[in-house]
């Protein structure tokens, strides 16, 4: 479990054997890496990810074939910069929402509005996804816990402030650029218990 509150912009060292089965995916991220540990969870790009090597300020993880066919890890270069958060300790503040790093479409960047202290980016919405997004709700981007401040069937916007589009892969994003997109989980199980509620 995540809050979608990014602690380093970490960048891509190695995805090898890319193929439709898995790859493995080694990032150079120092601050996440210090206390890692076999088995431990990192968010890379909003995606849940297990630590099976690590040191020198790098750690490694498997991506099996689901992951790269539900996500935008597979465009992955040597180089990108990816967005990066350890799971979340017990007692800690939620500073963002929850999040659980399982991704549940790729939308991508339709358009980016700067304004004096922020910027509006809006994205594009898959259709299976569009009904659990709301004004004012909560969505992740690429591992970012963003407020959704305007939404149709077809796309929603978000406000970045400076910190964000200093610190997350969002403010070096271009239009087209896909994203990783995690609706709230709450509205998913809400669904589920008033469509079946044995």
């Amino acid at each position: 479990m995540f809050t979608g509150i990014v602690e380093e912009l970490g960048e891509v060292v190695s995805l090898a054997g890319t193929s439709d089965d898995s790859a493995l995916l080694t990032v150079r991220g120092p601050l996440v890496s210090e206390d890692a540990k076999h088995g431990d969870s990192i968010s890379v790009n909003g995606v849940c990810l297990t630590v099976v090597d690590f040191g020198d300020g790098i750690f490694t993880a498997d991506v099996m074939g689901e992951t790269l066919r539900r996500s935008s890890l597979g465009s992955l270069r040597t180089g990108s910069p990816v967005n990066l958060e350890r799971a979340a300790l017990l007692g800690s503040r939620l500073g963002g929402h929850l999040v659980q790093g399982h991704v549940d479409g790729v939308g991508a960047i339709e358009k980016r509005e700067p304004a004096a202290q922020w910027e509006t980016v809006t994205f594009s919405l898959p259709a299976a996804l569009s009904r659990y997004v709301v004004e004012k709700g909560s969505i992740t981007i690429d591992g970012v816990s963003l407020t959704v401040t305007d939404v149709t069937e077809k796309s929603f916007s978000v406000g970045l402030i400076p910190t964000t589009l200093k610190l997350t892969t969002l403010g070096h994003k271009r239009i087209g650029d896909p994203v990783n997109l995690e609706v709230d989980v709450i509205a998913k199980y809400v669904e589920k218990m008033l469509r079946d509620p044995r």
